[in-house]
C-alpha cells in the first residue's frame, strides 16, 4: 500500500488495525512476544521522533507462526457454528473446499480452469487440482497467520498430498478438530438448520435461533434452507462420511494431531473444548 493510500485512512481505523494485530498476538500460538516487541519499538520512536503515523504502519512487518486447523465431522455436527468463532478468535482465514473451487473458477486461474474443464465434462476434480487451489489460497495475505481447512482432505491420499504440499511451503497441519456426535442427534440438528448463504453463518430454529426469525443477525438478509437438510438425505451422507472420513482421522491420529470435540453439547461448551485444544 502506498503512503498516499495510507494517508487517506483515518488514524482511528489504523489504530483499530494495530490493536487487532496486537490481539491476534495474544493467542495460544505464542506470538505475543514477537509482535509486542515490534510494536513497542515503533510506538517508542513515534513518540520520541514524531515520525508520521502512516510511515510507522507502512514499515510494520508482522511475522506470525501459522496455526493450521482442519475441521472434520459429519453434516450437522456444528462446524458451521464454530468455524466463524475460531476464525475470529485466532485471526485465521476459513477455507472451505467448495468456496475455493468456485473462486478459482471465477478468477480463471490455471487450476480454476482445469477444475472447470473437469466439472463440465462430468468428471471429478482431481486431488492435484484441489491441492493446487488450496496452495494458492493459503498464500493470500488474509491467511498469513494461518487457516481453517474445512471439507478437505476426505481421503488418506488427499491427506498425504496436502501434507506434501504444505511441507514444500515450510509448514504443516497443527491441529485436526474431530467433531464427534451420535448420528441420531444429527437428524434434529439438520432438519432445523438455516444458513446465511453469503457468509456461511449457521442458525438453528431450536438450538441457535437468529434474533429475527428467517434473518441473518449481522446483515439482516434472508436465511436459506439447504435442500438436502432432511433425514433421508442425511442418512446416506452419514454412511458415506463414516466410510470415507474415519481413515483420515486414523491417519492424523497416528501423527498425534487429532483432538476429539464432543459435539453433542451446547455450543458454548463445544466452544470451550475448542479453545482448550488450541
Amino acid at each position: 500500500m502506498s503512503a498516499e493510500a495510507l494517508e487517506s485512512i483515518s488514524t482511528d481505523d489504523l489504530m483499530k488495525e494495530v490493536q487487532r494485530r496486537i490481539d491476534c498476538a495474544k493467542k495460544p500460538e505464542k506470538r505475543v512476544i514477537l509482535i509486542g516487541n515490534i510494536l513497542c519499538f515503533c510506538f517508542f520512536f513515534m513518540t520520541m521522533m514524531m515520525i508520521p503515523f502512516y510511515l510507522i504502519i507502512r514499515r510494520l512487518i508482522i511475522s506470525l507462526i501459522r496455526a493450521i486447523i482442519i475441521n472434520t465431522g459429519p453434516p450437522g455436527c456444528g462446524k458451521g457454528t464454530q468455524a466463524p468463532k475460531i476464525k475470529s478468535e485466532h485471526c485465521l482465514c476459513h477455507l472451505a473446499t467448495g468456496d475455493m473451487l468456485r473462486a478459482a473458477v471465477a478468477a480463471k486461474t490455471p487450476n480454476g480452469l482445469a477444475a472447470k474443464k473437469a466439472m463440465e465434462s462430468g468428471g471429478l476434480v482431481s486431488d492435484e487440482i484441489v491441492v493446487g487451489i488450496i496452495s494458492e489460497a493459503v498464500k493470500k495475505p488474509e491467511c498469513k497467520t494461518g487457516f481453517i481447512l474445512d471439507g478437505f482432505p476426505r481421503t488418506v491420499v488427499q491427506a498425504e498430498k496436502l501434507d506434501e504440499m504444505l511441507k514444500k511451503q515450510g509448514t504443516k497441519i497443527d491441529t485436526v478438530l474431530d467433531f464427534n456426535i451420535p448420528d441420531e442427534v444429527l437428524v434434529e440438528r439438520v432438519e432445523g438448520r438455516w444458513i446465511h448463504a453469503a457468509s456461511g453463518r449457521s442458525y438453528h430454529t431450536k438450538f441457535a435461533p437468529p434474533k429475527v426469525p428467517g434473518k441473518d443477525d449481522i446483515t439482516g438478509e434472508d436465511l436459506m434452507k439447504r435442500k438436502d437438510d432432511n433425514a433421508e438425505t442425511l442418512k446416506s451422507r452419514l454412511d458415506a462420511f463414516h466410510k470415507q472420513t474415519q481413515p483420515v482421522i486414523d491417519y492424523y491420529s497416528k501423527l498425534k494431531k487429532v483432538t476429539t470435540v464432543v459435539a453433542n453439547k451446547p455450543a458454548s461448551d463445544v466452544e470451550k473444548q475448542i479453545r482448550n485444544a488450541l
